[in-house]
């Protein structure tokens, strides 16, 4: 009988660096982010494509906020990350640890072992950026969060549909008592009956949760739209207002924020 030998899991990133959050509740905030590879939904309007696969390489910020990037191969060990964020995180400096992607619950296990010890080290909150489509992952590392930002994804904006997934991923969110909301991002496409069936899911569980609509944020020249040939274009002031009074029906908090970040160069 032969014996069974467990490895330490690794994670494939994009980067480490610090940055001003854009997006959501904890916008404005100062957070180190990880950005780890690897997608398995192909949105129209995603602005990250280049986090879909697995680079060879990825890139780490020796001083937070200053871009002085170093250059790593992948995939990447525990001990490595633990001891990237730490010097990072300079005393009173960051609000939290930003897990963002591609979707980071395709790295559950890793995250399974990272998470608590970087807690205890650095004793900064922990926040997911997810798709909100995988839920059995996230019971792995939901006794280690302190806030979820879940997408619900439109089929009329992003060609995807996880309806079933999402209502089951915010439940267990919900029922954590971990700080949740949801983010819708629209676009001139975007079918309000989409809307109203997101605003009727979110309230069965709770109208208290927050639901953040966002608008598409015009990209510069460089970047380019990840699936689609055709333009996936900003709605009008007056589609925004009119989509934040429908989903006011379903819940107390509807909030309109583009990508703040863009606007601050914090890319």
């Amino acid at each position: 009988m032969t014996a069974k030998t467990s490895t330490t899991p690794t994670a494939r990133l994009i980067e480490v660096f610090s940055a001003i959050q854009g997006e959501g509740l904890n916008v404005g905030m100062r957070q180190i982010f990880i950005r780890f590879a690897l997608c398995d939904l192909r949105c129209y309007f995603c602005d990250s494509a280049h986090t879909w696969n697995a680079p060879k390489t990825c890139r780490v910020e020796r001083s937070p906020g200053r871009r002085d990037f170093e250059i790593y191969p992948n995939p990447v060990s525990l001990d490595n990350l633990i001891a990237w964020v730490q010097r990072q995180n300079i005393p009173s400096l960051h609000d939290s640890i930003s897990l963002t992607g591609g979707e980071p619950l395709l790295h559950a296990r890793f995250l399974a072992e990272f998470l608590p010890n970087i807690r205890k080290i650095t004793t900064l909150p922990v926040y997911l950026e997810t798709s909100g489509h995988r839920p059995e992952q996230l019971v792995t590392i939901l006794p280690y969060l302190d806030s979820v930002g879940m997408d619900f994804k439109l089929p009329s904006v992003s060609g995807e549909t996880h309806w079933q997934e999402h209502a089951t991923f915010l439940q267990l969110c919900y029922e954590s008592r971990v700080e949740v909301f949801v983010k819708i991002v629209v676009s001139d496409k975007t079918d309000p009956a989409d809307l109203e069936r997101s605003g009727s899911l979110v309230a069965k569980i709770s109208p208290e949760i927050p639901i953040f609509l966002q608008p598409v944020t015009p990209l510069t020249p460089s970047e380019q739209f990840a699936i689609t040939t055709d333009s996936v274009l900003a709605p009008s002031p007056e589609q925004v207002l009119m989509w934040q009074s429908l989903m006011k029906r379903f819940v107390k908090q509807v909030r309109v924020v583009p990508q703040t970040h863009k606007m601050l160069n914090q890319l």
